[in-house]
């Protein structure tokens, strides 16, 4: 059947855009933290949305099950094939059209890089609303796939508040342009927004319209020191509603004390965790930032950049921490979104857990304290400790009343822990909806739910 299937597919994209070659397939077979491996039996370039639908009716006739794969930049194992899966890869949908100045938006291929749209955004003196540190790899067909978030998210909103349209192609081959010139359009099921967020499990993005943003003329950026993570979320707290709030950025001590010692890049404060907090505006922010920092508990003077290169530099401190993460070998990561106050006691007992289940291994803390939104890396974690402190993790979160998945999906490696976050009511209205666009379950099989399930 593969042999079959690959000849069709071929017939579709062309030759040169299908591969069964092991040493390929064995690249895209492996998650982005190095963690989780699978297997597939092709890979599938298509170039155009008709191509995407032509490969999909193929795939769904011969009984193949599909992979859909992007930028990669999964950390919850979501583009793993686990059943010698076709990977349909979005990486030639690149099409970038022209900003559109008037209306602030511009249409893209699912494969284009965040950092692509955020170069043609700033060509027009315009921003898009998310950014990621992965932006010159996460594409934004996955990133509406997942309703990213990101840096911006207390500014902006997720992916899908910045997601004005879509195209779609559907498991049955058929192809939906969901498009509107108007800012108000109530005419039916808002099906875009029902893409938004699924994972695949719907149907393909193939292409985008997406908002913009006016820039703000002025910027101001400061990382303040903490001793107790009480203080930093109260100060949280305060800023997330602060009119000009741009970016609420937690890290721990133990994150900023790593990327001095591997990349020379220390955190310009003491405490035990720092917060960088950025405001923008058209106004000077300054004055509001000294304001909003009165009273507050912080451990010494906080650092301040007020020109560009000053704040660049304490950006630094903030995405230097997923580089280093890196260097200890693949991190366990969880993300998980907590009330800001269950944060204090979800992260001391986190750290008890973690010693319980491998001694040796070394937690780092950071994310968007503005939405609840950590993001806690357990570095030296072996295999052998990881099923048993994954699921103690998980317990842990819903203690806390927290949310197993915010930003990064479920995948396939939180599927087991769905019923945490969501009722059996739900999970069965989820379930309908998937029989409803894709009753073989051929596309995105791993994904949100286990395909043996009933």
């Amino acid at each position: 059947m593969t042999e079959m299937l690959t000849e069709t597919l071929a017939g579709i994209v062309g030759a040169n855009h299908v591969t069964t070659d092991p040493d390929v397939l064995d690249g895209r077979c492996v998650d982005h933290t190095g963690r989780y491996r699978g297997r597939a039996s092709a890979l599938v370039r298509p170039g155009t949305d008709a191509e995407v639908a032509a490969v999909l009716r193929a795939c769904r006739d011969a009984g193949a099950y599909v992979t859909v794969q992007g930028g990669r930049t999964s950390l919850v194992a979501g583009t793993v094939p686990e059943n010698d899966d076709i990977l349909l890869s979005t990486e030639r949908l690149t099409e970038v059209g022209s900003v559109d100045t008037v209306e602030r938006r511009i249409r893209v291929g699912a494969g284009t890089t965040l950092a692509v749209v955020q170069r043609a955004a700033a060509a027009a003196g315009l921003v898009f609303g998310v950014d990621l540190a992965a932006r010159e790899s996460a594409t934004v067909g996955g990133m509406a796939s997942t309703n990213a978030g990101g840096l911006r998210t207390v500014r902006y909103g997720n992916m899908g508040e910045q997601v004005l349209g879509l195209d779609i192609a559907l498991p049955d081959g058929s192809v939906i342009h969901r498009h509107s010139r108007v800012r108000q359009d109530n005419t039916g099921y808002d099906l875009a927004a029902l893409f938004v967020g699924a994972e695949g499990t719907l149907g393909v993005i193939t292409g985008l319209d997406l908002r913009l943003h006016p820039a703000p003329t002025h910027r101001v950026t400061a990382i303040c020191g903490f001793a107790g993570l009480d203080a930093l979320v109260d100060a949280g707290r305060t800023f997330r509603d602060l009119d000009g709030i741009a970016a609420l950025e937690l890290i721990d001590a133990r994150a900023s004390a790593l990327t001095a010692e591997h990349l020379g890049v220390a955190a310009p404060v003491d405490g035990a965790w720092q917060l960088l907090i950025e405001l923008a505006g058209d106004t000077d922010q300054t004055e509001r930032l000294a304001h909003a920092l009165d009273g507050v508990e912080i451990c010494g003077e906080p650092a301040v950049g007020v020109d560009a290169a000053a704040q660049l530099r304490l950006w630094q401190v903030r995405e230097s921490v997923a580089e280093v993460l890196g260097l200890f070998g693949p991190p366990l990561k969880f993300d998980v979104s907590l009330p800001l106050s269950a944060i204090r006691g979800f992260a001391t007992e986190a750290t008890g857990v973690i010693a319980g289940h491998a001694p040796d291994a070394i937690p780092v803390l950071f994310g968007h304290i503005g939405e609840g939104n950590l993001h806690l890396n357990v570095l030296r974690c072996s295999v052998d400790a990881e099923a048993g402190l994954y699921a103690a993790m998980m317990t842990l979160i819903a203690e806390h009343g927290g949310n197993v998945s915010s930003e990064h999906g479920v995948g396939s490696r939180k599927r087991d822990y769905v019923a945490m976050s969501r009722s059996e009511a739900d999970i069965a209205a989820m379930r309908t909806v998937k029989a409803a666009f894709d009753p073989s379950g051929y596309l995105n099989p791993a994904v949100l739910f286990r395909r043996s399930q009933p």
